[in-house]
Protein backbone atom coordinates (compact mmCIF):
# COMPACT_ATOMS: atom_id res chain seq x y z
CA UNK A 1 0.00 0.00 0.00
CA UNK A 2 2.75 2.44 0.93
CA UNK A 3 4.34 2.33 -2.51
CA UNK A 4 1.07 3.03 -4.23
CA UNK A 5 0.14 5.68 -1.67
CA UNK A 6 3.47 7.44 -2.16
CA UNK A 7 2.91 7.37 -5.89
CA UNK A 8 -0.60 8.76 -5.38
CA UNK A 9 0.81 11.53 -3.19
CA UNK A 10 3.50 12.39 -5.73
CA UNK A 11 0.87 12.55 -8.46
CA UNK A 12 -1.36 14.68 -6.24
CA UNK A 13 1.42 17.30 -6.00
CA UNK A 14 2.20 17.08 -9.71
CA UNK A 15 -1.46 17.32 -10.70
CA UNK A 16 -1.70 21.01 -9.82
CA UNK A 17 0.98 22.02 -12.33
CA UNK A 18 0.49 19.11 -14.69
CA UNK A 19 -0.05 19.63 -18.40
CA UNK A 20 -2.89 17.13 -18.03
CA UNK A 21 -4.71 19.58 -15.80
CA UNK A 22 -7.63 19.76 -18.22
CA UNK A 23 -7.93 15.97 -18.11
CA UNK A 24 -7.84 15.95 -14.30
CA UNK A 25 -10.47 18.72 -14.19
CA UNK A 26 -12.73 16.70 -16.50
CA UNK A 27 -12.53 13.64 -14.24
CA UNK A 28 -13.26 15.65 -11.09
CA UNK A 29 -16.22 17.35 -12.81
CA UNK A 30 -17.55 13.96 -13.90
CA UNK A 31 -17.35 12.73 -10.30
CA UNK A 32 -19.42 15.71 -9.14
CA UNK A 33 -22.03 15.23 -11.85
CA UNK A 34 -22.50 11.53 -11.04
CA UNK A 35 -22.62 12.17 -7.27
CA UNK A 36 -25.32 14.83 -7.76
CA UNK A 37 -27.34 12.55 -10.03
CA UNK A 38 -27.10 9.64 -7.58
CA UNK A 39 -27.71 11.42 -4.28
CA UNK A 40 -29.16 14.83 -5.12
CA UNK A 41 -27.61 18.27 -5.57
CA UNK A 42 -27.36 19.31 -1.90
CA UNK A 43 -23.81 18.65 -0.60
CA UNK A 44 -24.99 18.83 3.02
CA UNK A 45 -27.31 15.88 2.47
CA UNK A 46 -25.05 14.06 0.02
CA UNK A 47 -21.62 13.23 1.52
CA UNK A 48 -20.31 11.74 -1.75
CA UNK A 49 -21.09 15.01 -3.53
CA UNK A 50 -19.56 17.01 -0.67
CA UNK A 51 -16.29 15.06 -0.94
CA UNK A 52 -16.25 15.28 -4.74
CA UNK A 53 -16.67 19.08 -4.55
CA UNK A 54 -13.95 19.41 -1.88
CA UNK A 55 -11.50 17.38 -3.97
CA UNK A 56 -12.24 19.51 -7.04
CA UNK A 57 -11.71 22.73 -5.06
CA UNK A 58 -8.39 21.41 -3.69
CA UNK A 59 -7.32 20.78 -7.28
CA UNK A 60 -8.20 24.39 -8.26
CA UNK A 61 -11.24 23.57 -10.39
CA UNK A 62 -13.12 26.90 -10.84
CA UNK A 63 -16.29 27.29 -8.75
CA UNK A 64 -18.40 28.04 -11.84
CA UNK A 65 -17.43 24.65 -13.34
CA UNK A 66 -18.27 22.93 -10.06
CA UNK A 67 -21.67 24.66 -9.76
CA UNK A 68 -22.62 23.78 -13.33
CA UNK A 69 -21.63 20.13 -12.82
CA UNK A 70 -23.87 19.96 -9.72
CA UNK A 71 -26.77 21.48 -11.69
CA UNK A 72 -26.26 19.11 -14.63
CA UNK A 73 -26.15 16.11 -12.33
CA UNK A 74 -29.23 17.21 -10.39
CA UNK A 75 -31.11 17.79 -13.65
CA UNK A 76 -31.32 21.58 -13.18
CA UNK A 77 -29.27 22.28 -16.30
CA UNK A 78 -29.19 20.49 -19.65
CA UNK A 79 -26.19 18.61 -20.97
CA UNK A 80 -25.59 15.88 -18.39
CA UNK A 81 -24.43 12.52 -19.73
CA UNK A 82 -25.62 9.13 -18.51
CA UNK A 83 -22.42 7.81 -16.97
CA UNK A 84 -22.04 4.18 -15.92
CA UNK A 85 -19.50 2.80 -13.48
CA UNK A 86 -17.56 -0.20 -14.77
CA UNK A 87 -14.62 -1.93 -13.10
CA UNK A 88 -12.09 -3.88 -15.16
CA UNK A 89 -9.56 -6.31 -13.72
CA UNK A 90 -6.15 -7.28 -15.02
CA UNK A 91 -2.51 -8.02 -14.38
CA UNK A 92 0.37 -5.62 -14.95
CA UNK A 93 4.08 -6.43 -15.36
CA UNK A 94 5.53 -8.72 -12.64
CA UNK A 95 2.08 -10.12 -11.89
CA UNK A 96 0.86 -6.91 -10.21
CA UNK A 97 -2.94 -7.04 -9.76
CA UNK A 98 -4.72 -4.03 -11.27
CA UNK A 99 -8.27 -2.74 -10.73
CA UNK A 100 -9.47 -0.06 -13.17
CA UNK A 101 -12.55 2.01 -12.29
CA UNK A 102 -14.24 3.67 -15.26
CA UNK A 103 -17.00 6.25 -15.41
CA UNK A 104 -18.24 6.32 -18.99
CA UNK A 105 -21.14 7.08 -21.32
CA UNK A 106 -19.72 4.60 -23.87
CA UNK A 107 -18.90 1.11 -22.58
CA UNK A 108 -17.30 -0.03 -25.84
CA UNK A 109 -14.91 2.91 -25.93
CA UNK A 110 -13.95 2.43 -22.29
CA UNK A 111 -13.30 -1.30 -22.76
CA UNK A 112 -11.22 -0.63 -25.87
CA UNK A 113 -9.15 2.11 -24.19
CA UNK A 114 -8.40 -0.08 -21.17
CA UNK A 115 -7.51 -3.12 -23.29
CA UNK A 116 -5.16 -1.13 -25.54
CA UNK A 117 -3.40 0.53 -22.57
CA UNK A 118 -2.95 -2.85 -20.86
CA UNK A 119 -1.64 -4.79 -23.85
CA UNK A 120 0.73 -2.02 -24.99
CA UNK A 121 2.29 -1.73 -21.53
CA UNK A 122 2.94 -5.32 -20.56
CA UNK A 123 -0.42 -5.98 -18.96
CA UNK A 124 -3.28 -8.38 -19.64
CA UNK A 125 -7.01 -8.34 -18.93
CA UNK A 126 -8.45 -10.79 -16.38
CA UNK A 127 -11.89 -12.26 -15.75
CA UNK A 128 -14.19 -10.47 -13.28
CA UNK A 129 -13.43 -11.59 -9.73
CA UNK A 130 -9.96 -12.94 -10.47
CA UNK A 131 -8.19 -9.85 -9.12
CA UNK A 132 -10.74 -7.96 -7.00
CA UNK A 133 -10.50 -10.48 -4.12
CA UNK A 134 -6.96 -9.17 -3.50
CA UNK A 135 -8.37 -5.75 -2.48
CA UNK A 136 -10.62 -4.40 0.28
CA UNK A 137 -12.91 -1.41 -0.15
CA UNK A 138 -11.77 1.21 2.38
CA UNK A 139 -12.27 4.86 3.20
CA UNK A 140 -9.08 6.87 2.64
CA UNK A 141 -8.51 10.46 3.78
CA UNK A 142 -5.28 12.25 2.81
CA UNK A 143 -4.22 14.89 5.36
CA UNK A 144 -1.37 17.33 4.60
CA UNK A 145 1.21 17.28 7.41
CA UNK A 146 2.00 20.90 8.03
CA UNK A 147 2.65 21.12 11.80
CA UNK A 148 0.63 17.99 12.57
CA UNK A 149 2.02 14.88 14.24
CA UNK A 150 0.70 11.37 13.70
CA UNK A 151 -0.70 11.47 17.25
CA UNK A 152 -2.66 14.66 16.45
CA UNK A 153 -4.37 12.94 13.54
CA UNK A 154 -4.86 9.66 15.39
CA UNK A 155 -6.39 11.43 18.38
CA UNK A 156 -8.91 13.17 16.15
CA UNK A 157 -10.08 10.11 14.22
CA UNK A 158 -9.77 7.14 16.57
CA UNK A 159 -13.30 7.32 17.97
CA UNK A 160 -14.74 7.89 14.49
CA UNK A 161 -13.74 4.43 13.27
CA UNK A 162 -10.28 5.01 11.79
CA UNK A 163 -8.23 1.81 11.57
CA UNK A 164 -4.77 3.21 10.90
CA UNK A 165 -2.83 6.36 10.13
CA UNK A 166 0.09 5.99 7.70
CA UNK A 167 2.94 8.46 7.27
CA UNK A 168 3.39 9.19 3.54
CA UNK A 169 6.20 11.71 3.95
CA UNK A 170 4.45 15.04 3.31
CA UNK A 171 0.99 13.83 4.30
CA UNK A 172 -0.86 11.28 6.41
CA UNK A 173 -3.21 8.65 5.06
CA UNK A 174 -6.15 7.79 7.33
CA UNK A 175 -7.70 4.41 6.55
CA UNK A 176 -11.13 3.26 7.74
CA UNK A 177 -13.99 1.02 6.65
CA UNK A 178 -15.70 2.65 3.66
CA UNK A 179 -18.86 3.05 5.78
CA UNK A 180 -16.91 5.13 8.34
CA UNK A 181 -15.40 7.53 5.78
CA UNK A 182 -17.85 10.39 6.42
CA UNK A 183 -17.49 10.02 10.21
CA UNK A 184 -13.68 10.12 9.95
CA UNK A 185 -13.71 13.12 7.62
CA UNK A 186 -16.18 14.92 9.90
CA UNK A 187 -14.02 14.17 12.96
CA UNK A 188 -11.03 15.79 11.23
CA UNK A 189 -13.11 18.85 10.38
CA UNK A 190 -14.41 19.09 13.95
CA UNK A 191 -10.79 18.99 15.18
CA UNK A 192 -9.91 21.82 12.77
CA UNK A 193 -7.65 19.56 10.69
CA UNK A 194 -7.53 20.27 6.96
CA UNK A 195 -7.58 17.38 4.47
CA UNK A 196 -6.79 17.04 0.75
CA UNK A 197 -9.21 14.29 -0.23
CA UNK A 198 -11.67 11.82 1.26
CA UNK A 199 -12.89 8.95 -0.88
CA UNK A 200 -13.63 5.25 -1.00
CA UNK A 201 -10.62 3.40 -2.35
CA UNK A 202 -9.41 -0.14 -2.97
CA UNK A 203 -6.51 -1.16 -0.74
CA UNK A 204 -4.55 -4.35 -1.47
CA UNK A 205 -4.42 -7.14 1.12
CA UNK A 206 -1.01 -8.31 -0.16
CA UNK A 207 1.69 -6.57 -2.19
CA UNK A 208 4.23 -7.33 -4.89
CA UNK A 209 7.63 -5.81 -4.08
CA UNK A 210 9.08 -4.11 -7.17
CA UNK A 211 12.63 -3.18 -8.20
CA UNK A 212 13.36 0.01 -10.15
CA UNK A 213 12.63 -1.50 -13.57
CA UNK A 214 9.40 -3.08 -12.29
CA UNK A 215 8.34 0.23 -10.71
CA UNK A 216 8.94 2.13 -13.95
CA UNK A 217 6.90 -0.42 -15.89
CA UNK A 218 3.90 -0.33 -13.56
CA UNK A 219 3.92 3.50 -13.42
CA UNK A 220 4.01 3.58 -17.24
CA UNK A 221 0.99 1.28 -17.33
CA UNK A 222 -0.91 3.36 -14.75
CA UNK A 223 -0.14 6.57 -16.69
CA UNK A 224 -1.39 4.98 -19.92
CA UNK A 225 -4.61 3.84 -18.25
CA UNK A 226 -5.21 7.20 -16.57
CA UNK A 227 -4.72 8.92 -19.92
CA UNK A 228 -8.15 7.60 -20.95
CA UNK A 229 -10.99 10.05 -20.32
CA UNK A 230 -13.15 7.13 -19.17
CA UNK A 231 -10.75 5.88 -16.48
CA UNK A 232 -11.39 7.50 -13.08
CA UNK A 233 -9.13 5.45 -10.78
CA UNK A 234 -6.45 2.79 -11.01
CA UNK A 235 -5.58 0.59 -8.02
CA UNK A 236 -2.68 -1.86 -7.95
CA UNK A 237 -1.07 -4.12 -5.33
CA UNK A 238 2.59 -3.14 -5.61
CA UNK A 239 5.04 -1.79 -3.09
CA UNK A 240 8.16 0.23 -3.86
CA UNK A 241 10.94 0.96 -1.36
CA UNK A 242 11.71 4.62 -0.63
CA UNK A 243 15.15 4.57 -2.25
CA UNK A 244 13.75 3.04 -5.46
CA UNK A 245 10.90 5.56 -5.45
CA UNK A 246 13.47 8.38 -5.23
CA UNK A 247 15.30 7.02 -8.31
CA UNK A 248 12.09 6.72 -10.27
CA UNK A 249 10.97 10.25 -9.37
CA UNK A 250 14.40 11.64 -10.33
Amino acid sequence: MSGHSKWATTKHKKAVIDAKRGKLFAKLIKNIEVAARTGGGDPEGNPTLYDAIQKAKKSSVPNTNIDRAVKRGAGLEAGGADYQTITYEGYGPNGVAVLIECLTDNRNRAASDVRVAMTRNGGSMADPGSVSYLFNRKGVVIVPKGELSEDDVLGAVLDAGAEEVNDLGESFEVVSEAADLVAVRTALQDAGIDYDSAEASFIPTMQVELDEEGARKIFRLIDALEDSDDVQNVFANFDVADEIMAKVEA
